[in-house]
């Protein structure tokens, strides 16, 4: 079994440095050229076979999902609350300026209604556990959230893979008979690399 990571594409907010945590904002139009570039790249890959697409219900992960799913002709599955971004509660919509200005450098130690990191690890190593479970012969990929996704690997690696995780990145893990999941690519964005000359 394989399952593809992905964490959506770019919004106004994420390029505003705000931090959205469970608000819905959508991808702009930067985020869907994103998402069409990583959709390409799947389909040239003749390396991996994808069987269906599964996000969070945050629309930023489903539009991300769907221009996926429809460029590889695959299923979009309904969508897993257990992928949604970490609810961050006072601190959503603020930059890092805004963060500090009102609670100081310190301020995510704060309690200030953010899901713990323990919570987040929790949920998504029980979707990962059920997809395993569900779909033991498939190859999934699975659309989410940067917040979640780096807890993720934090609960899997304990810690050995901590790099902060791009916008439509790729992360590719691998289950055979073990209950652990063998990291085979880890928070790949060689796809943007165009986009990324196209800024300059």
């Amino acid at each position: 079994m394989l399952v593809g990571l992905i964490r959506h594409g770019l919004t106004d907010w994420n390029a505003a440095g705000r931090i959205q945590g469970q608000s819905d904002i959508p991808l702009n139009e930067e985020g869907r050229a994103q998402a069409r570039r990583l959709a390409e790249r799947l389909k040239q890959d003749n390396d991996y076979h994808w069987d269906f697409v599964i996000t969070s219900g945050l629309s930023r992960a489903q539009e991300t999902g769907t221009i996926i799913a429809e460029a590889l002709d695959i299923p979009l599955y309904d969508p897993d609350s257990r992928l949604m971004e970490r609810a961050f509660g006072e601190v959503e919509g603020l930059t890092a300026t805004e963060r500090e200005t009102l609670w100081g450098k310190d301020w995510n130690q704060l309690e200030l209604g953010q899901e713990k990191d323990e919570e987040i690890r929790k949920r998504a190593l029980a979707f990962m556990a059920d997809l395993a479970d569900q779909h033991p012969e498939s190859n999934v990929l699975v659309v989410s959230h940067g917040g979640l996704l780096a807890q993720l690997y934090i609960a899997l690696y304990h810690n050995k893979y901590n790099e902060r995780i791009g916008n439509l990145s790729l992360t590719i893990l691998e289950k055979k008979d073990s209950e652990f999941w063998n990291m085979r690519l880890y928070n790949c964005t060689r796809h943007l690399e165009e986009i990324i000359e196209e800024r300059k």
